[in-house]
């Protein structure tokens, strides 16, 4: 009987969908969350999320895919960024707070000029299990797939940078090329993840399964494994609970997300 109500829901094809959407979404997001929590740029994923709602109310307004609008968005969003605390070390944070109120006065403009799109657009703030389609999915996974080997590939001097830029700096690493490259694959990250988590909720997805694995992990292998481990358990009893409860799918997520960390706080602490 309970096997028979986990299979049902697999018989709606916008399910199915969903749950490859979400799958492919957790495992980029929570491999890259790790260096971004390493590297404390937490809040990147909160300004580029916020541009990447731009992103998408602008392509509802001049009538172009809003996916594209977001990734369009978030990468601009995440040069500019990086272009500020290069050139102005001291206004880092400053950068960031920046990028996020002009990437959401962007889009409240938007969307006060294009008041007709409100609805469809509340799919995009808070995830939409019926939004994605099969375009979504394969952006996703082409995307997914180019941001994971990026990551293989620069993971040595992710790695270096996370703890000391300066001495990444001193052996050879070429860290300008490579914080761009960095800032560059979590835009596309973001931007990956709208329509399954939502604008307002991405950053969550991002930073909690890397916060978790960071409390639970001995080694930085360890630490990408089992923050793909968590970002996947909390997209798929998220995707559930969402279906048979009529829960939005983003919010569920991230609560779930929410009580593991919570949980595995307590238990260390119980256990110290």
């Amino acid at each position: 009987m309970k096997e028979g109500i986990v299979m049902e829901i697999f018989q709606y094809s916008f399910m199915v969908r969903a749950f490859a959407a979400g799958i492919a979404s957790a495992l980029v997001t929570s491999s890259i969350g790790v260096f971004v929590v390493l590297r404390r740029m937490s809040m990147v994923g909160d300004s580029l999320s916020h541009a990447s709602l731009a992103g998408v109310a602008a392509g509802m307004f001049f009538g172009f895919y809003p996916f594209y609008g977001a990734l369009a968005f978030s990468v601009l969003a995440a040069l500019l960024v990086e272009m500020v605390r290069v050139t102005f070390k001291r206004y880092a944070e400053v950068a960031l707070a920046v990028v996020m109120s002009a990437g959401m006065g962007v889009a409240v403009v938007m969307i006060s000029l294009g008041r007709s799109f409100n609805v469809d657009l509340f799919s995009y703030l808070f995830g939409s299990l019926m939004a994605i389609t099969e375009e979504d999915i394969k952006l996703m996974i082409i995307l997914g797939f180019f941001v994971m080997s990026a990551l293989y590939l620069l993971r040595r001097q992710l790695f270096s940078i996370a703890f000391d830029e300066e001495t990444a700096r001193l052996s050879g690493i070429p860290v300008n090329t490579v914080n761009v490259l960095f800032s560059i694959l979590t835009a596309l990250t973001v931007a990956i993840s709208v329509k399954i988590v939502g604008t307002l909720l991405v950053s969550a997805l991002i930073v909690i399964p890397a916060a978790v694995s960071l409390q639970l992990a001995r080694s930085f292998s360890s630490a990408i494994f089992i923050s793909n481990i968590v970002a996947a358990f909390s997209v798929i009893m998220g995707l559930y609970l969402s279906f048979y409860f009529d829960l939005a799918p983003g919010g569920t997520i991230v609560l779930i997300a929410s009580a593991v960390l919570f949980v595995v706080l307590i238990g260390k602490r119980r256990a110290v």
